[in-house]
């Protein structure tokens, strides 16, 4: 083993020009761009899917508590339950739950004064987690509660704004469904402020406005609510928190749906994209097996007399092949350094200016977002490495099939 790792270490880079050596310059090429593309791959994908959840989240929390209604769906409004103190203040006593907030929703039009549209209305109340909804604030302010019986105002997205020309403190009229073949009952509102998730399912449908207006509009009870919307200070605990509370805190009439539970849509479109980052490394792992391949039995091939010496002088098979592998491992290692160079260069430059730009309507981000994971990043280098020297044991077999005799000769 020795011998053989320093025959490779004296030959791996020789200085003299040849052809063998603009074949090691492209293959250490080859390696160094498919680690690159790979690191970036992971990265954007890591990063397109944390930003889409965490506008999910910031919006809809991650956990809703709601009386059971078969086959509901996200635009199905709640049927209302007493809230109770003592079953709020048990909740928040669950290992990692952040906020727990009161909502309800109901279907209505909104009418400006030369636009039409049709919402869901999202009522909330003072102990809502204003802090993740004012990070999508756009302009104006967040709702203004006061001792009147509900607050005169709306939050609308900057997308109904436009389709409806709308500006922050203009009038609107709400005209809130009843069902039942009941007339709607209409308000009039002033927008308070604009906001703007990126994400086309709330923009195009919610509105944001005061939990009392629904209550009075329902005739609920002051203490009715439409379900309890709760944040998570780890999203990975969003499915064993809720069946917790399920089976351990919640009456029989009550039942948890995690936001994923909600829109399966959404989520099941990002697991899509980890299809994607798969198929990207696959590929790239390809393109540098094969350059490796190719070099290899180059090395070979210029190596041929060296070969023949070796075996007259008693080296084994074995022993000559991993001069080879020895020697291809060196351009592997030096491949993925440069490797990792370029692609955590272009991520941490794309995560300081935000150069690269994305189209919003169809990727929910005006920027396209990165995220380092470093585990991802060493599995990435390892298996780099292990793949391709293990794969090039087989081209280094040719070896074998080499006589002294023929080899010495050979020019």
């Amino acid at each position: 083993m020795r011998l053989s790792f320093f025959i490779a270490r004296r030959i791996a880079f020789n200085k003299g020009s040849s052809f063998s050596k603009f074949i090691i310059n492209i293959a250490i090429a080859a390696t160094a761009v498919s680690v690159a593309v790979m690191i970036l791959a992971t990265a954007l994908v890591n990063g397109f899917q944390q930003v889409i959840q965490e506008k999910i989240f910031s919006f809809w929390g991650h956990i809703h508590i709601n009386q059971y209604q078969p086959n509901a769906g996200p635009l199905t409004e709640e049927i209302p339950f007493y809230s109770r103190q003592s079953l709020i203040d048990s909740i928040k006593l669950t290992p990692g739950i952040k906020t727990i907030s009161n909502y309800a929703t109901k279907s209505a039009i909104i009418k400006s004064e030369k636009e039409i549209d049709g919402i869901i209305f999202k009522g909330i109340d003072k102990g809502y987690d204003w802090p993740q909804l004012k990070r999508f604030l756009q302009s104006g302010q967040l709702l203004q509660y006061n001792d009147s019986a509900y607050a005169p105002e709306i939050m609308i997205s900057q997308y109904m704004a436009g389709e409806l020309q709308l500006k922050v403190n203009d009038k609107v009229i709400i005209y809130f469904i009843q069902g039942g073949g009941l007339p709607p009952r209409a308000r009039k509102l002033t927008v308070t402020g604009i906001f703007k998730t990126g994400i086309e399912e709330y923009d195009k449908t919610y509105v944001i406005g005061d939990l009392n207006l629904i209550r009075k509009l329902n005739d609920w009870d002051p203490t009715q609510v439409g379900g309890y919307e709760i944040s998570l200070y780890n999203y990975r605990n969003m499915d064993s928190t809720a069946r917790y509370i399920d089976y351990n805190l919640l009456p029989d009439q009550l039942f948890t749906r995690t936001i994923r539970d909600i829109y399966p849509n959404i989520f099941d479109w990002l697991q899509l994209q980890n299809q994607n980052e798969l198929i990207i490394i696959i590929i790239m792992t390809i393109v540098a097996i094969i350059n490796m391949i190719t070099a290899i039995l180059i090395l070979i091939l210029e190596r041929t007399n060296m070969i023949g010496i070796a075996k007259a002088l008693g080296m084994r098979n074995w022993d000559i092949q991993k001069i080879f592998v020895y020697q291809a491992a060196y351009i592997i290692i030096l491949g993925i350094l440069i490797g990792d160079v370029f692609g955590l260069g272009i991520a941490f430059f794309q995560q300081a200016t935000g150069i690269f730009k994305l189209p919003e309507e169809s990727y929910y981000m005006s920027v396209a977002a990165v995220s380092l994971h470093w585990m991802d990043i060493v599995l990435i280098n390892i298996g780099t490495f292990l793949i391709c020297t293990s794969i090039l044991l087989i081209p280094a077999r040719i070896i074998r099939r080499i006589t002294p005799v023929k080899a010495i000769q050979f020019k």
